[in-house]
Protein backbone atom coordinates (compact mmCIF):
# COMPACT_ATOMS: atom_id res chain seq x y z
CA UNK A 1 0.00 0.00 0.00
CA UNK A 2 1.11 3.46 -0.33
CA UNK A 3 1.91 6.38 2.39
CA UNK A 4 -1.54 8.06 0.70
CA UNK A 5 -4.47 7.82 3.15
CA UNK A 6 -6.67 4.93 3.04
CA UNK A 7 -10.22 5.53 1.92
CA UNK A 8 -12.48 6.50 5.41
CA UNK A 9 -15.08 4.43 6.58
CA UNK A 10 -17.68 4.68 9.52
CA UNK A 11 -15.82 6.78 12.45
CA UNK A 12 -15.09 4.12 15.01
CA UNK A 13 -17.25 3.72 18.37
CA UNK A 14 -15.02 3.29 20.99
CA UNK A 15 -11.48 3.96 21.78
CA UNK A 16 -10.11 0.48 21.28
CA UNK A 17 -11.75 0.40 18.14
CA UNK A 18 -9.90 3.79 17.13
CA UNK A 19 -6.94 1.98 18.17
CA UNK A 20 -7.36 -0.92 16.21
CA UNK A 21 -8.13 1.18 12.88
CA UNK A 22 -5.11 2.75 13.49
CA UNK A 23 -3.03 -0.03 13.98
CA UNK A 24 -4.58 -2.04 11.33
CA UNK A 25 -4.40 1.39 9.33
CA UNK A 26 -0.70 0.62 6.53
CA UNK A 27 -0.82 4.25 5.27
CA UNK A 28 0.99 6.66 7.64
CA UNK A 29 -1.12 9.80 6.79
CA UNK A 30 -4.11 7.60 7.73
CA UNK A 31 -2.84 6.53 11.36
CA UNK A 32 -2.59 10.58 11.66
CA UNK A 33 -6.19 11.19 10.27
CA UNK A 34 -7.41 8.28 12.91
CA UNK A 35 -5.53 9.51 15.55
CA UNK A 36 -6.51 13.25 14.81
CA UNK A 37 -10.09 12.29 14.64
CA UNK A 38 -10.00 10.26 17.98
CA UNK A 39 -8.41 12.85 19.93
CA UNK A 40 -10.70 15.60 18.59
CA UNK A 41 -13.75 13.30 19.15
CA UNK A 42 -12.39 12.24 22.68
CA UNK A 43 -12.15 16.14 23.58
CA UNK A 44 -15.31 17.09 22.49
CA UNK A 45 -17.21 14.60 24.41
CA UNK A 46 -18.39 12.71 21.21
CA UNK A 47 -15.92 9.62 22.29
CA UNK A 48 -16.60 8.49 25.31
CA UNK A 49 -16.45 4.31 25.29
CA UNK A 50 -13.49 2.88 26.20
CA UNK A 51 -14.73 -0.62 24.17
CA UNK A 52 -12.70 -4.43 24.17
CA UNK A 53 -11.56 -4.38 21.07
CA UNK A 54 -8.35 -6.00 21.14
CA UNK A 55 -5.02 -4.98 19.12
CA UNK A 56 -3.14 -7.32 16.31
CA UNK A 57 -0.07 -8.55 17.11
CA UNK A 58 1.65 -6.16 14.77
CA UNK A 59 0.69 -3.10 13.18
CA UNK A 60 0.39 -2.69 9.03
CA UNK A 61 2.82 -0.62 7.61
CA UNK A 62 3.36 0.74 4.13
CA UNK A 63 5.27 -1.04 1.22
CA UNK A 64 7.91 1.59 1.64
CA UNK A 65 10.20 1.98 3.64
CA UNK A 66 12.39 -1.44 3.33
CA UNK A 67 12.22 -2.83 7.09
CA UNK A 68 15.72 -4.27 7.99
CA UNK A 69 17.13 -6.30 10.78
CA UNK A 70 19.50 -3.56 12.51
CA UNK A 71 22.65 -4.86 11.73
CA UNK A 72 21.80 -4.97 8.24
CA UNK A 73 21.15 -1.53 8.25
CA UNK A 74 23.42 0.70 6.02
CA UNK A 75 25.68 3.33 7.97
CA UNK A 76 25.03 6.75 7.35
CA UNK A 77 26.78 9.76 9.17
CA UNK A 78 24.97 13.37 9.73
CA UNK A 79 25.88 16.28 8.64
CA UNK A 80 25.47 19.79 6.65
CA UNK A 81 24.48 18.27 3.80
CA UNK A 82 21.16 17.79 2.69
CA UNK A 83 21.29 13.81 2.23
CA UNK A 84 22.57 13.89 5.91
CA UNK A 85 19.71 16.13 7.36
CA UNK A 86 17.29 13.87 5.35
CA UNK A 87 18.70 10.70 6.59
CA UNK A 88 18.37 12.05 10.72
CA UNK A 89 15.02 12.88 10.21
CA UNK A 90 13.98 9.75 7.92
CA UNK A 91 14.84 8.13 11.20
CA UNK A 92 12.94 9.91 13.65
CA UNK A 93 9.65 9.86 11.93
CA UNK A 94 10.25 6.14 11.58
CA UNK A 95 10.19 6.43 15.24
CA UNK A 96 7.71 8.71 15.79
CA UNK A 97 5.57 6.71 13.10
CA UNK A 98 6.32 3.53 15.57
CA UNK A 99 5.47 5.85 18.43
CA UNK A 100 1.94 6.23 17.31
CA UNK A 101 1.52 2.95 17.04
CA UNK A 102 3.20 2.19 20.59
CA UNK A 103 0.25 4.72 22.14
CA UNK A 104 -2.28 3.26 20.46
CA UNK A 105 -1.40 -0.31 21.35
CA UNK A 106 -0.84 0.62 24.84
CA UNK A 107 -4.77 1.65 24.88
CA UNK A 108 -6.29 -1.76 23.23
CA UNK A 109 -4.08 -3.93 25.02
CA UNK A 110 -3.95 -2.57 28.60
CA UNK A 111 -7.63 -0.08 28.58
CA UNK A 112 -9.21 -2.69 30.87
CA UNK A 113 -10.43 -2.03 34.77
CA UNK A 114 -8.95 -0.56 36.59
CA UNK A 115 -7.12 1.44 33.65
CA UNK A 116 -9.96 3.05 32.33
CA UNK A 117 -10.67 6.60 31.58
CA UNK A 118 -7.95 8.86 33.33
CA UNK A 119 -5.05 6.12 31.72
CA UNK A 120 -6.78 6.73 28.57
CA UNK A 121 -7.17 10.34 28.24
CA UNK A 122 -3.29 10.59 29.48
CA UNK A 123 -2.63 7.98 26.67
CA UNK A 124 -4.62 9.44 23.97
CA UNK A 125 -2.74 12.63 24.72
CA UNK A 126 0.73 11.32 23.76
CA UNK A 127 -0.92 9.38 20.28
CA UNK A 128 -1.89 12.61 19.05
CA UNK A 129 1.64 14.42 19.82
CA UNK A 130 3.59 11.52 18.42
CA UNK A 131 1.38 11.72 15.36
CA UNK A 132 1.50 15.71 15.10
CA UNK A 133 5.62 14.67 15.39
CA UNK A 134 5.34 12.16 12.42
CA UNK A 135 3.69 15.21 10.61
CA UNK A 136 6.44 17.42 11.23
CA UNK A 137 8.88 15.22 10.00
CA UNK A 138 7.12 13.96 7.24
CA UNK A 139 6.46 17.72 6.29
CA UNK A 140 10.06 19.28 6.65
CA UNK A 141 11.21 15.53 4.61
CA UNK A 142 9.55 16.69 1.94
CA UNK A 143 10.42 20.54 1.84
CA UNK A 144 14.25 18.85 1.77
CA UNK A 145 12.64 17.02 -1.74
CA UNK A 146 12.58 13.49 -0.13
CA UNK A 147 9.74 11.57 1.89
CA UNK A 148 9.31 9.56 4.21
CA UNK A 149 10.06 5.66 2.86
CA UNK A 150 12.49 6.73 0.78
CA UNK A 151 15.21 5.30 2.83
CA UNK A 152 15.23 1.78 4.29
CA UNK A 153 14.14 1.67 8.52
CA UNK A 154 15.01 -1.05 11.07
CA UNK A 155 12.30 -3.46 11.82
CA UNK A 156 13.69 -3.35 15.97
CA UNK A 157 11.48 -0.60 17.33
CA UNK A 158 8.15 -3.14 17.44
CA UNK A 159 10.18 -5.92 19.37
CA UNK A 160 9.88 -3.96 22.19
CA UNK A 161 6.20 -4.73 22.01
CA UNK A 162 6.04 -7.98 21.34
CA UNK A 163 8.47 -8.40 24.62
CA UNK A 164 5.85 -6.77 26.85
CA UNK A 165 2.64 -7.56 25.35
CA UNK A 166 1.81 -9.75 28.32
CA UNK A 167 2.10 -6.70 31.50
CA UNK A 168 1.47 -3.39 31.10
CA UNK A 169 4.14 -2.67 34.11
CA UNK A 170 6.94 -3.69 31.93
CA UNK A 171 5.51 -1.97 28.57
CA UNK A 172 5.52 1.31 30.59
CA UNK A 173 9.31 0.48 31.95
CA UNK A 174 10.39 -0.38 28.21
CA UNK A 175 8.61 2.01 25.93
CA UNK A 176 8.03 5.13 27.85
CA UNK A 177 11.19 4.86 30.80
CA UNK A 178 13.61 3.73 28.54
CA UNK A 179 13.36 3.94 25.00
CA UNK A 180 11.41 7.63 25.52
CA UNK A 181 13.90 8.45 28.14
CA UNK A 182 16.93 7.75 25.72
CA UNK A 183 15.21 10.33 23.43
CA UNK A 184 15.66 12.90 25.74
CA UNK A 185 19.62 11.77 26.03
CA UNK A 186 20.03 12.28 22.53
CA UNK A 187 17.85 14.96 20.63
CA UNK A 188 19.98 18.11 22.24
CA UNK A 189 22.75 16.99 20.40
CA UNK A 190 20.96 16.51 17.67
CA UNK A 191 19.30 20.05 17.80
CA UNK A 192 22.68 21.75 18.10
CA UNK A 193 23.80 19.48 15.65
CA UNK A 194 20.92 21.44 12.91
CA UNK A 195 21.80 24.68 13.94
CA UNK A 196 25.16 24.45 12.98
CA UNK A 197 24.39 23.25 10.12
CA UNK A 198 22.18 26.47 9.53
CA UNK A 199 19.04 24.07 9.82
CA UNK A 200 16.95 26.17 11.97
CA UNK A 201 13.80 24.70 10.45
CA UNK A 202 14.41 21.10 11.57
CA UNK A 203 16.29 21.78 14.97
CA UNK A 204 12.44 24.15 15.68
CA UNK A 205 10.98 20.65 14.85
CA UNK A 206 13.22 18.82 17.68
CA UNK A 207 12.84 21.16 20.17
CA UNK A 208 8.86 20.51 20.08
CA UNK A 209 9.42 16.94 20.36
CA UNK A 210 11.73 17.18 22.94
CA UNK A 211 9.87 19.17 25.23
CA UNK A 212 6.97 16.83 24.35
CA UNK A 213 8.92 13.44 25.18
CA UNK A 214 9.40 15.19 28.45
CA UNK A 215 5.58 15.08 29.28
CA UNK A 216 5.73 11.31 27.71
CA UNK A 217 8.20 10.16 29.88
CA UNK A 218 6.46 11.89 32.67
CA UNK A 219 3.57 10.29 31.87
CA UNK A 220 4.61 6.97 31.87
CA UNK A 221 6.68 7.38 35.20
CA UNK A 222 3.52 8.42 36.67
CA UNK A 223 1.27 5.34 36.05
CA UNK A 224 4.50 3.33 36.73
CA UNK A 225 4.42 4.39 39.80
CA UNK A 226 0.71 3.80 40.51
CA UNK A 227 0.83 0.39 39.34
CA UNK A 228 3.79 -0.06 41.25
CA UNK A 229 1.86 1.22 44.18
CA UNK A 230 -1.27 -0.94 43.56
CA UNK A 231 0.57 -4.29 43.14
CA UNK A 232 2.67 -3.22 46.26
CA UNK A 233 6.41 -3.03 44.38
CA UNK A 234 8.82 -0.93 45.34
CA UNK A 235 9.54 1.57 41.95
CA UNK A 236 13.24 1.85 41.53
CA UNK A 237 14.18 -1.83 42.15
CA UNK A 238 11.02 -2.89 39.95
CA UNK A 239 12.00 -1.01 37.34
CA UNK A 240 15.77 -2.18 37.15
CA UNK A 241 14.07 -6.15 37.72
CA UNK A 242 12.11 -5.08 34.03
CA UNK A 243 15.07 -3.89 32.32
CA UNK A 244 17.18 -6.58 33.01
CA UNK A 245 14.38 -8.71 32.06
CA UNK A 246 12.99 -7.17 28.88
CA UNK A 247 15.55 -5.09 27.12
CA UNK A 248 18.46 -6.18 25.90
CA UNK A 249 22.31 -4.62 26.49
CA UNK A 250 21.08 -2.20 29.14
CA UNK A 251 20.97 1.37 29.80
CA UNK A 252 23.82 3.22 28.15
CA UNK A 253 24.82 6.96 29.47
CA UNK A 254 25.74 10.11 29.28
CA UNK A 255 22.03 10.75 30.41
CA UNK A 256 20.53 14.09 30.55
CA UNK A 257 19.81 14.70 34.28
CA UNK A 258 17.78 17.82 33.89
CA UNK A 259 15.43 16.42 31.30
CA UNK A 260 14.44 13.12 33.40
CA UNK A 261 14.58 15.05 36.29
CA UNK A 262 12.03 17.68 34.65
CA UNK A 263 10.05 14.19 33.84
CA UNK A 264 9.97 13.08 37.35
CA UNK A 265 12.33 10.08 36.50
CA UNK A 266 14.55 9.33 39.75
CA UNK A 267 18.90 8.70 39.08
CA UNK A 268 18.06 5.54 41.39
CA UNK A 269 15.77 4.07 38.48
CA UNK A 270 18.88 4.44 35.60
CA UNK A 271 22.11 5.30 37.40
CA UNK A 272 21.93 1.94 39.35
CA UNK A 273 20.62 -0.03 36.25
CA UNK A 274 22.31 -2.70 34.42
CA UNK A 275 24.73 -1.66 32.06
CA UNK A 276 25.80 -2.94 28.62
CA UNK A 277 29.35 -4.00 27.62
CA UNK A 278 31.31 -1.76 26.41
CA UNK A 279 31.09 -1.64 22.31
CA UNK A 280 33.63 -0.06 20.04
CA UNK A 281 32.78 3.64 19.59
CA UNK A 282 31.14 4.57 17.00
CA UNK A 283 32.15 7.44 14.25
CA UNK A 284 31.45 11.04 15.22
CA UNK A 285 28.04 12.23 13.94
CA UNK A 286 26.49 8.24 13.37
CA UNK A 287 23.02 8.53 13.86
CA UNK A 288 21.52 6.69 16.87
CA UNK A 289 18.09 5.69 17.67
CA UNK A 290 16.74 5.40 21.42
CA UNK A 291 18.50 2.60 21.90
CA UNK A 292 21.63 3.79 20.96
CA UNK A 293 21.69 1.64 17.91
CA UNK A 294 22.72 2.54 14.52
CA UNK A 295 19.37 4.39 13.08
CA UNK A 296 20.35 4.36 9.59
Amino acid sequence: MSGRAESAGPAPRSLTGYAVAVLRAAAPAEKIRLTRAAAAAWRSGGLSEIGEELPPNRPARPDRPQLLPPRLMPKRRAGAARAGRIALLHALAHIELNAVDLAWDLIARFARPPLTQDFCAEWLAVAAEEGEHYALLSGRLAALGAAYGDLPAHDGLWQAAAETAHDVLARLAIVPLVLEARGLDVTPAMIRRLDGFGDGESAAILRRIYADEIGHVATGRRWFARLCAARGLPPAETFRSLVLRHFKGGLKPPFNRAARDAAGLPPAFYEAAPMPAPAAAKPAGALTDWRGRSAG
